[in-house]
Order: C-alpha cells, then sequence, then structure tokens
C-alpha cells in the first residue's frame, strides 16, 4: 500500500499528477497521470497530450489511489533509476 511516507519508494506509473512547483512556469500546474518514468524524467498523459517533466528542481503532488489524498514529493528525492530507486534508502520527510 502506498503511503505519503514511502511513496518515493514505490511505482509511479499510473499515478495521478500535478507539477506543484518548478523553474519552469509553463509546466506549473499540469495535471494528468504518469505514463513513464526514467531515471530523470516523469512522462505525464494530460489531455491526450504527453509532456516530459525533468524530476530534478520540480515539486510534484501525487493522488494517493487508496486514501484518495495529495501528497507532495520533491523530484530531487526521487530522481533515479525506478529499478534503483525503489531499493534505495530514503530520507524521511
Amino acid at each position: 500500500m502506498i503511503t505519503p511516507q514511502n511513496i518515493a519508494r514505490h511505482e509511479l506509473i499510473g499515478l495521478a499528477v500535478r507539477v506543484a512547483e518548478g523553474p519552469d512556469k509553463g509546466l506549473k500546474g499540469l495535471a494528468g497521470r504518469v505514463v513513464d518514468e526514467s531515471r530523470n524524467t516523469l512522462t505525464i498523459e494530460a489531455d491526450a497530450n504527453e509532456k516530459v517533466v525533468p524530476k530534478a528542481g520540480f515539486v510534484f503532488s501525487f493522488r494517493l489511489p487508496q486514501e484518495d489524498k495529495w501528497v507532495r514529493v520533491d523530484g530531487d528525492v526521487i530522481v533515479a533509476r525506478p529499478e534503483d530507486r525503489i531499493k534505495k534508502k530514503q530520507p524521511k520527510w
């Protein structure tokens, strides 16, 4: 089960996401669903368009499916290949 404390160690593909903050003001407020993830980027499907958003420097809000709750995650914390990010120890916030 995904919780606010362990979201950085879970699969992000399929979760609803919003870009909360970041240096590119054109991407701020972008909302959709995560359809792909690489080491440095998230691909977000929004209104039948896909946007590639860098993780570093951005803050994302992910919707937890079980709790219908939004959780903010600093993109710098999730910069890693998905298979490596799941294994590594995450800082508590």
